[in-house]
């Protein structure tokens, strides 16, 4: 029976509803494929991505083959490597009777051949000078060349829909040479992001989780450093959470929010009488975080005195409560966190360089979120949905313009900020959409990057793709590939532009 626009149609829908961007990107495309496999009837359907270190097309997701296949197809060989050379789809109405078609793939016999037609197109990235980086491709039953022609275009769709989650995966694949990243690695992350109320999915983030997940574990104090507001506090539960203790407690306190004399009292509790007003004792947070885990938050505004106590206390296991002279046995974790440079303290002998090195165990750095753009628009819209109900507000979507605004600025105040920011927007809204002109004034006036009016047009032009260039190249750690990517371009132009303004990539490669 004849294939339908609308049923396509529907189907497409089906398939766009399945993408969701928080959850791991291959268990997700393959979830396309089964689903897009079975709503259009198709025999089989693959998605080959382009390997730029061999100039190779490698199958990487498939539906239909009793496995994956493991052959490669060079640009401009056989059907699939013409469709990556030209950018142009092919369809091919009888297998058997196509000298292009090489039946690479396997799992083919020749009368199945013989009764089935294949469809190949590329996947592209957006953009004006979109990238091809894998060819998507389908087995379907022989009919008339107009009902192939629609599946076709059907085909084509689809590709542009997935076609950002294909270079990422093009991305974790040269990341990891031969191999694509590991699903239940993958699916055991995502988990944990949704477990512990974690919104990302910018690579820098999927990095800080991986460290989360290997020190969660173990006894090894932790060190978060970063810049207020990017979270440390929520990470340093998901760390609790994901370890042998997370049915113990976690117990909080931030240094920096007591005068230093009750510091001390706060850490280590104290008995009645130990000083004025101290009518009862009281336990403090290493004994109510017994078995558990203690995050101490702004470790560098510790007290000379409360630093030493603090560093006896994890060297020894034990505490002392004020006005009593009996130690008490703790078994607690200590997970740390900072945005003062704890080096530069030690040299003004503002930081004991022992007590340093006891906290300094498992450092994990948390980027800010100008430098991980990608989580602005999720975390935005996460914020959304909560105040969107805490508010009793029906605000179904932000604006492209207002996406714009927020992906644009340089959030000083990070994650804290913006949730600031999208709070007030949804209380202003009156609307179903968040406009530009809900956001707060300082997003709408950010001074955007000068140039130099001394400069011909053709000049400031070249220096403005140099320092975007080197940017991006610093940011990727020489990685041209990646720097392509930041930059919303192809490889082959970024690697141009670097030759033509005599750029070594590998000067931002860092020294092993």
């Amino acid at each position: 029976m004849p294939t339908t626009t609308r049923s396509l149609f529907e189907t497409l829908n089906q398939v766009i509803a399945d993408l969701d961007p928080f959850q791991p990107l291959q268990p997700t495309l393959e979830r396309v494929l089964i689903k897009t496999a079975e709503l259009a009837e198709y025999k089989r359907i693959t998605l080959a991505i382009f390997d730029p270190k061999t100039d190779t097309l490698r199958f990487s997701i498939s539906h239909g083959h009793t496995r994956t296949p493991s052959s490669t197809y060079a640009p401009g060989e056989g059907v699939t490597g013409h469709v990556l050379t030209t950018g142009e789809p092919i369809v091919v109405r009888v297998m058997a009777e196509e000298p292009m078609f090489l039946n690479r793939a396997g799992g083919r016999s020749q009368e199945e051949m013989a009764s089935l037609s294949f469809i190949s197109v590329p996947v592209i990235t957006s953009g004006e000078q979109g990238e091809i980086i894998g060819v998507l491709s389908a087995d379907l039953p022989i009919s008339h060349r107009d009902n192939l022609d629609l599946h076709r275009d059907f085909l084509q769709a689809l590709g542009r829909i997935i076609a950002r989650q294909t270079a990422y995966l093009q991305e974790c694949m040269l990341q990891n040479e031969t191999h694509l990243p590991n699903p239940a690695r993958e699916t055991s992350q995502a988990e944990n992001l949704a477990k512990n109320r974690i919104v990302a999915s910018s690579k820098a983030m999927s990095q800080v989780m991986g460290q989360i997940m290997q020190v969660a574990d173990s006894r090894a104090t932790v060190l978060l450093r970063g810049e207020s507001g990017t979270g440390k506090e929520l990470l340093a539960e998901a760390i609790h959470n994901m370890s042998s203790r997370r049915d113990a407690p976690f117990v909080k306190l931030n240094c920096a929010a007591l005068p230093s004399e009750l510091i001390e009292s706060e850490l280590f509790g104290y008995e009645r009488g130990a000083f004025t007003g101290a009518v009862s004792s009281k336990k403090g947070r290493f004994e109510l975080a017994h078995q558990g885990t203690l995050f101490l938050d702004e470790i560098g505004e510790l007290s000379a005195e409360a630093q030493a106590k603090l560093l006896r206390a994890i060297q020894e296991g034990e505490i002392q409560r004020l006005g009593s002279e009996k130690s008490t046995t703790i078994d607690v974790r200590i997970v740390c966190a900072t945005h003062q440079p704890l080096e530069a303290l030690i040299e003004e002998n503002r930081f004991r360089e022992d007590l340093y090195y006891r906290i300094n165990v498992f450092p994990i750095f948390i980027p800010s979120l100008r430098e991980r753009r990608q989580d602005v628009l999720p975390l935005a819209e996460h914020f959304l949905s909560i105040f969107s109900e805490e508010y009793g507000k029906n605000i179904k979507r932000i604006s492209t313009p207002a996406i714009d605004l927020l992906t644009q600025y340089h959030w000083p105040g990070n994650v804290r900020e913006l949730r600031n920011c999208v709070e007030r927007a949804t209380l202003l809204c009156m609307d179903e959409a968040i406009r530009t002109y809900h956001l707060p004034p300082t997003l709408q006036t950010a001074e955007s990057s000068a140039t130099d009016t001394e400069l011909s047009f053709g000049e400031a032009v070249a220096r403005f793709e140099q320092e975007l260039l080197v940017e991006a190249l610093k940011k990727t750690q020489g990685n041209m590939l990646e720097a392509a990517r930041e930059l919303r371009s192809s490889y082959r132009v970024v690697n141009y532009k670097i030759k033509k303004y005599g750029i070594n990539p590998k000067k931002f490669t860092p020294h092993k």
